[in-house]
């Protein structure tokens, strides 16, 4: 009995224990359960918006655990990197860091970021972030903060402050750059129509600069244009006035262009114009009137331009063509002297050099007896053997003497020189040649002499550069005629009286022309020196056989093949076109537009370096390709030997002359 109450009592224990250990698991899952859950909401509070909030009361921690169900990771990223970093949150960050459209700001004013400063420190800073996120969001910001982090965050801030440094020289670099691409764009503006009102030009930076100048003429200009209505509408009082105050300022004026030249009186002159044009302007003004009359006045003064235009070019031509006196004079000299030598005296020495093949021979056809001993002194000083250097000199009837006088006072030291004249050449005559007989014709001597009759500078300055006497001359056709002058001869370099040699041209001789005649240097450029320039291409003859951009290339200096030259009949071709253009409908007067049609095909491009031209012309030319060229030229009106030549070119010509030679001090010709 004893025993199986025993049993009794352990079955009883035994059947109580699973029943408490259930009760008490029941009470400890919800334990756990919101444990469990109070520990998340804190980590994750930790996590998004650090250490410090672990203090909010329990309603803000609610609002704050389902943030991450709000927002986006990488929105979160950028409110834990502007909390740790860059203090307290502002609307303007999110909108610096291009948020996606799907974000508005409502009731705020857009804040538009110009400055691409901005844009790069918030990307950087978003990017920077990404990467010590973790860090940062365990950092407590009321601790000290590591050296490794101080240091990453110095690091960023000096970076971000050199990039905006390079941002702002970067602008002030591109705004240097903008203003002087407005200055240099401006100096292609005409000089002529805006004057001193261009506020761009560098030599016009002081807007005030010579004002006073400047209102006087704007002063003259309305007192005309009142003077002409007060006429019209018959007021006397008012006319005389205006043309007493005109008066004066135009005294006081006179030819000043600057106000530092005006005289004492010109501010009372500017007051008593200022109070008749202030009256004229009360009793006459009209503004058809006024406008009409400026018109008008415009227009006569364009006109005036064009007239003065033209007599520029008339005058300028003419001076271009005309000898000076002190050339004239030494001509005249050097003529009564040669002729007073004896025959035997006469003549050149080496003589027997003149038709030898093997040597280097120059053509040098000129009437200007001190620009031909230019171009034979500058050669022979820059030859390396003068001896192997045969000059031809042609000239005409009138400067044969002085030519020859001039070559025996002074030879070119061991080089050849021949001089000849070109009027007892007796097979060049107007049966053979067609030039000779088109300036035999009436109508060709009505064109040059007369020239529809011009009765004033301007009327003729049109024809006045197809006037030139030297197209009368056969020295500037002879060059279409050189085998026929040197029959013996295989090449010759063709020289111009207005060129100056500076180094040895041997090398020339050289030169492969592959199988062309005449070796030249091109002169055309992106739109100008083509064959349309010299030609007339509305012509059927001309448009069928050339092209209108075809390259151009200079006479001055020209290596002529002379074996070709009579292989392909180039004075036949020649003598073809200068048939055909008889009329003048081809092209106008001169040897370049002809040499162009002859040697059409033939023409070896030579090296820039052997002739560099436009010397009588050109005032921009580069000082470097001058005195590195072996020839330079002074094609165009200002010759070296003129008063209208440019004086920064003219040292190259004037070292050439010994200015002290008793023939040159006699005619008074100097530097």
């Amino acid at each position: 009995m004893a025993v199986k109450r025993g049993l009794h009592r352990n079955r009883a224990a035994g059947s109580r224990f699973p029943i408490a250990v259930f009760i008490f698991v029941l009470l400890l899952v919800p334990l756990i359960f919101f444990v469990g859950r109070g520990l998340y909401t804190s980590d994750q509070n930790d996590i998004l918006f650090g250490p410090g909030e672990k203090n909010l009361d329990w309603r803000e921690r609610v609002a704050l655990q389902h943030a991450k169900s709000l927002f986006s990771k990488e929105v979160i990223d950028v409110i834990a990197a502007s909390t740790n970093d860059m203090g307290p949150l502002s609307l303007d960050f999110f909108r610096k860091n291009n948020l996606s459209a799907s974000w508005k700001v409502i009731g705020e004013k857009t804040s538009v970021a110009t400055d691409p400063e901005i844009n790069l420190t918030a990307v950087d800073a978003k990017q920077e972030t990404s990467r010590v996120k973790v860090d940062d969001a365990s950092d407590n910001p009321a601790q000290p903060l590591d050296p490794a982090k101080l240091a990453r965050r110095q690091l960023r801030e000096s970076r971000r402050a050199s990039r905006a440094t390079e941002l702002t020289q970067h602008d002030d670099e591109s705004i240097v750059k903008l203003e002087s691409a407005a200055i240099e764009r401006s100096k292609s503006v005409d000089s002529a129509v805006l004057g001193k009102y261009s506020i761009w030009r560098k030599e016009n930076e002081n807007e005030n600069s010579d004002s006073t100048v400047r209102l006087m003429r704007d002063q003259i200009i309305m007192a005309r244009v009142y003077l002409s209505i007060a006429k019209m509408k018959n007021k006397p009082d008012l006319y005389a006035q205006l043309q007493t105050r005109l008066r004066e300022s135009q005294r006081a004026l006179g030819e000043t262009t600057a106000d530092a030249d005006l005289p004492k009186s010109a501010p009372e002159r500017i007051k008593a114009m200022g109070q008749v044009l202030s009256k004229s302007r009360e009793q006459l003004y009209d503004c058809n009137l006024v406008t009409g009359k400026l018109r008008a006045m415009l227009q006569s003064a364009d006109e005036q331009v064009r007239s003065l235009k033209k007599q520029s070019t008339f005058l300028s031509q003419l001076a271009a063509k005309t000898i000076p006196n002190g050339i004239h004079c030494l001509s005249m000299r050097l003529t009564i002297d040669y002729y007073l030598l004896p025959m035997e005296k006469r003549k050149f020495p080496r003589s027997e050099n003149l038709e030898n093949p093997s040597l280097y021979h120059y053509a040098l056809f000129s009437d200007n007896v001190l620009a031909a001993s230019v171009v034979v002194n500058s050669t022979v000083k820059n030859a390396k053997d003068p001896s192997k250097h045969v000059f031809h000199l042609v000239t005409d009837k009138l400067n044969f003497g002085a030519m020859n006088m001039w070559f025996l006072l002074n030879p070119p030291g061991k080089a050849t020189i021949h001089v000849e004249n070109v009027d007892e050449f007796k097979w060049l005559n107007s049966s053979y040649c067609p030039v000779l007989r088109q300036l035999e014709s009436a109508a060709m001597k009505n064109y040059y002499f007369k020239a529809d009759h011009p009765t004033t500078l301007s009327s003729g300055a049109s024809n006045l550069k197809y006037r030139n006497p030297k197209y009368l001359s056969m020295l500037n056709h002879l060059r279409f005629y050189l085998p026929q002058v040197y029959p013996k001869l295989d090449k010759i370099l063709f020289l111009d009286d207005d060129i100056v040699v500076q180094k040895d041209l041997t090398g020339l001789w050289a030169v492969d022309l592959h199988g062309k005649v005449n070796g030249a240097v091109e002169t055309c450029g992106e739109s100008f020196h083509r064959f349309d320039k010299y030609l007339n291409f509305s012509n059927p003859h001309i448009a069928r056989n050339f092209d209108p951009n075809a390259c151009g290339w200079a006479y001055g200096m020209n290596m002529f093949d002379l074996k070709e030259w009579k292989k392909k009949d180039i004075t036949g071709i020649y003598h073809k076109w200068q048939n055909m253009n008889e009329e003048r409908t081809l092209w106008k007067l001169g040897t370049l537009p002809p040499g162009l049609i002859t040697f059409y095909g033939l023409t070896h491009p030579l090296q820039k370096s052997w002739h560099v031209l436009g010397l009588g012309y050109n005032p921009s030319l580069d000082r470097n390709e001058i005195e590195n060229a072996a020839v330079v030229h002074y094609n165009g009106n200002m010759k070296p030997w003129l008063e209208l030549a440019m004086t920064k070119y003219r040292g190259y010509w004037t070292k050439y002359i010994k200015y002290d030679h008793p023939y040159l001090r006699s005619c008074k010709l100097s530097e």
